[in-house]
């Protein structure tokens, strides 16, 4: 993990009169799991939007591999090999778990009309088909390819999220809050395909409030406040940190 992938530099996203993201600059390096932390209304999400291309930047710039992508659409960003997931689970839960996937591979399968009609698209079908099997096999969801999404425990809504943002061969990953609603059996199950990601060669950017999951996979953590960047180091450190104690964490027991 030495080479800065993806730099945020003096990032701010302003709606009217309020600083949602005020001069925020931080890097993820490649390989890494990253985590960005802070209180509710600290602008994570905000951050999140601007980086994949929902918002474009009131200033600042964002780079991936030394190329600028803040201002380009989400797509574009998507093409460049940044995928999001969001808080909550957006499957189409009357579909399949297989075709959930295989909606995912339309970055790298661009489907055409045309060629679906004479039939000239049949390699691509395999091709993306035997892609979204072999990423469900990795997800532990294979055997549940055919079952509805909707049917799915809440654990495994959440790992069938990330196969269709894993299916369209991302190199950067940004997870918003991915452990949300889950018991601690889901959770240490989503650590663990945490760690299988970053071993596939997947670099994480995530948002999360549990703090047992940050605190446990993480490389770094970015602790935001207000806008701003508060605090950034390794878990040990933010552990310690007071500023992060006294604007987030409420206590050193609570982070213990």
């Amino acid at each position: 993990m030495s080479a800065k992938l993806l730099e945020v530099s003096d990032l701010c996203m302003r709606f009217g009169g309020l600083a949602a993201v005020d001069n925020l600059s931080f890097a993820v390096e490649k390989g890494a799991i990253h985590g960005v932390i802070g209180p509710n209304g600290a602008g994570k999400t905000t951050t999140f939007n601007v980086i994949s291309g929902f918002y474009k930047p009131t200033a600042g710039t964002v780079r991936l591999r030394g190329e600028t992508i803040s201002g380009l659409r989400m797509y574009e960003v998507a093409r460049r090999g940044i995928v999001r997931t969001f808080q909550h689970s957006t499957l189409f839960s009357e579909m399949t778990v297989l075709e959930n996937v295989l909606v995912g591979t339309h970055l790298n399968y661009r489907p055409n009309i045309f060629a679906a009609i004479v039939g000239w698209d049949s390699d691509d079908r395999r091709a993306a088909r035997a892609k979204s099997e072999e990423t469900l096999e990795f997800f532990g969801l294979l055997e549940r390819a055919g079952d509805r999404a909707g049917d799915l425990p809440h654990g495994h809504q959440r790992a069938l999220g990330l196969a269709i943002a894993m299916v369209a061969r991302p190199e950067v990953m940004l997870l918003d809050e991915p452990f949300t609603g889950m018991n601690p059996e889901e959770t240490n199950s989503m650590m663990s395909l945490m760690f299988k990601l970053r071993d596939n060669g997947v670099t994480i950017l995530i948002v999360e409030h549990d703090m047992h999951a940050i605190m446990g996979i993480c490389d770094v953590i970015t602790v935001m406040n207000f806008g701003k960047l508060l605090a950034k180091g390794r878990p040990d450190e933010i552990r310690r940190d007071p500023a992060v104690i006294e604007a987030y964490l409420g206590s050193a027991r609570d982070v213990a």
